[in-house]
């Protein structure tokens, strides 16, 4: 992972989960500083900030994120259980293995399969304009290598740690998915996922009718981006 990629994803992750733009203060860079020295892997500070506004978003207060200072200690703690997780993972891989139906061999080609999807369809996409989906899509590809490097080198297999990994991950492309779609390509896929629940419309609770509108509506675009689930349920 280049030097400065480090810090731009830090910050692209914190402002995109934020909802709104918002210049880092000199002591959040210095706060990411101290994380790159303490040698914390970038995907283990995105899980921690994937989780800090996770925790957030599921108890609505009146004020607002406003510092990575907020996710200080869900990195810290991520990071701690990782490092606790790489003494004796062996064992720990085993217990996993007998808790999971995804071997550690059958995630690793999930990984694999999806970074090289995702980079032949970013190079598909870059032969025609460079944007901001192609640029997700690479940087998207890029941490899911260092997640395999991670498990390869050791790492203990913890599903549910991966899946928030793989989770955030897929946030970011589905956010340059909408970013790119131009007005009528997104018109086009709502009016035809509308036809496509119209049967089932009057039978559904709106919460039930808007999530699964959202759902549908993602797929078709998965579809049109040629982007892959990266989720461990497409193991």
């Amino acid at each position: 992972m280049n030097y400065f990629n480090y810090f731009t994803e830090i910050e692209d992750t914190f402002v995109r989960r934020r909802g709104k733009h918002l210049f880092l203060s000199p002591m959040d860079w210095a706060l990411m500083e101290t994380w790159k020295e303490q040698g914390i892997p970038l995907h283990i500070v995105l899980r921690g900030i994937e989780k800090s506004f996770d925790s957030f978003e599921s108890r609505p207060r009146k004020r607002t994120v406003k510092s990575l200072l907020y996710c200080q200690e869900e990195v810290e703690a991520q990071y701690a259980e990782w490092n606790e997780a790489r003494v004796g993972a062996s064992a720990a891989n085993d217990l996993a293995a007998d808790k999971t139906p995804f071997s550690l061999e059958a995630i690793s080609e999930h990984l694999q399969r999806s970074r090289d999807s995702l980079l032949e369809a970013a190079a598909t996409r870059r032969e025609k304009q460079e944007d901001d989906l192609s640029e997700a899509m690479t940087r998207a590809a890029m941490l899911l290598n260092d997640i395999e490097q991670d498990l390869a080198a050791g790492a203990s297999l913890d599903t549910r740690k991966l899946e928030d990994s793989l989770g955030g991950l897929e946030r970011l492309l589905n956010n340059s998915m909408f970013a790119v779609a131009t007005t009528d390509e997104l018109e086009a896929q709502k009016t035809a996922v509308k036809e496509q629940l119209k049967p089932y419309r009057n039978h559904m609770e709106t919460s039930v009718y808007n999530q699964t509108f959202n759902n549908l509506l993602l797929k078709r675009l998965r579809e049109q981006f040629a982007v892959p689930r990266l989720s461990l349920f497409y193991v």
